[in-house]
């Protein structure tokens, strides 16, 4: 199953978010697992990321992903690499026709970004951390550069961990709300009435704020919770809960089919 956003269907780019099935690993990572950090054989890794950059029309060589930190760190990609070379960012853009740009994700935000006019393309990796210190910022900064006007850029966000499912203590709230009070807003107190000191957070909103702010003219999510939805997507969160030692990763990518 691939999911796709209609606002990045357009000539000359092909993508897709990605759910779990349709590959070739088992137990808990059945069974499209696209993470190279987990413990899956890396066999069945290569040969699920063979299945994506099937779907993409691009050879495997030239399905990118990057050593992910949950940074703000945006590079601008020219040129493939291998797994072993993969720069640590958290999201990627290019104008080079060609190049698929992968995010793995399981229950970060993955979002994709086309300027389809200007014929460039970006893919970021937003986790918390990586939205409160400005990937999505970055990503449309570096588009830019390259000749993309933010008001210019579609950008989907993919399947991530709801609100619903994604409780937090005191002191993440504190981290928002010292950077900036507003962000009270996209915190629910907790549904669990024994943990009054507990919140729930919007991740997925708090990620369509920043693409705002940062002027992009397009703007839609999914709304697709990770957690919830286990036979479609893999969650690190679920995988905590229910005492597995790993965890499979989902990837959403996307690629510039021609000038």
């Amino acid at each position: 199953m691939v999911f796709q956003g209609e606002g990045l269907k357009s000539g000359g780019i092909a993508h897709g978010f990605f759910a779990r099935q349709g590959g070739y690993s088992t137990g808990i990572y059945d069974s499209l697992n696209c993470g190279n950090g987990s413990d899956d054989d890396p066999e069945n890794v290569a040969r699920n990321q063979t299945r994506v950059s099937e779907y993409l029309g691009v050879p495997l060589t030239k399905l990118l992903t990057l050593y992910q930190i949950h940074s703000n760190k945006t590079v601008n990609v020219t040129q493939s690499w291998n797994a072993a070379e993969r720069p640590k960012a958290d999201a990627m853009v290019t104008d080079t026709p060609g190049l698929a740009l992968g995010i793995l994700t399981a229950d970060c935000a993955p979002v994709l970004f086309a300027a389809p006019e200007s014929g460039v393309i970006g893919a970021a990796h937003a986790g918390w951390q990586g939205a409160l210190s400005g990937v999505i910022e970055n990503t449309v900064k570096v588009m830019a550069a390259r000749g993309a006007a933010p008001a210019s850029i579609t950008a989907m966000i993919g399947p991530c961990i709801g609100q619903s499912s994604y409780q937090v203590g005191p002191e993440f709230r504190t981290r928002f709300t010292e950077a900036d009070e507003n962000y009270a807003t996209f915190f629910a107190p907790s549904a669990d009435t024994s943990r009054p000191d507990h919140w729930q957070f919007d991740l997925k909103s708090f990620v369509e704020f920043k693409l705002h702010s940062a002027g992009v003219g397009s703007i839609s999510a999914m709304g697709l919770c990770s957690y919830a939805n286990a036979e479609n997507l893999f969650s690190y969160r679920r995988s905590v809960h229910r005492g597995e030692q790993d965890y499979g990763r989902n990837i959403s990518a996307i690629t510039l089919t021609h000038d």
